[in-house]
């Protein structure tokens, strides 16, 4: 079985986390995106203390499609740096890791 994998980026407002999420299922390099409601996110940029409201994807797909999703992500996300953080799943529902590895196929007859 595909390792799955479960990954993590957060995105400024809701057209963008729309985009991405439909980017990336369509290109079948997730097979799953949840939008989560708005966080609101501490961090160090650029030498100083920022606040911001972000929405976090957390998004399905394999080890195989990772490199690709990354790429797609940073090119449709508008910061500079994006969070990307991707974690293996250990357990699952056999079923659904089976569909994730499905969906997330590259070379699928449609």
């Amino acid at each position: 079985m595909q390792e799955v994998l479960l990954v993590l980026t957060n995105v400024p407002d809701e057209a963008v986390a729309r985009a991405i999420s439909r980017l990336v299922v369509e290109q079948r390099l997730a097979a799953c995106v949840n939008i989560l409601p708005p966080v609101r996110s501490v961090y160090r940029w650029q030498g100083a203390v920022e606040e911001a409201s972000e929405l976090p994807l957390l998004i399905k797909t394999t080890r195989d499609r990772y490199a690709d999703l990354e790429a797609a992500i940073k090119v449709a996300h508008p910061y500079d740096v994006p969070e990307i953080v991707a974690m293996p799943v250990s357990a699952g529902l056999p079923a659904y890791l089976n569909w994730v590895a499905a969906e997330s196929k590259k070379d699928v007859d449609v």
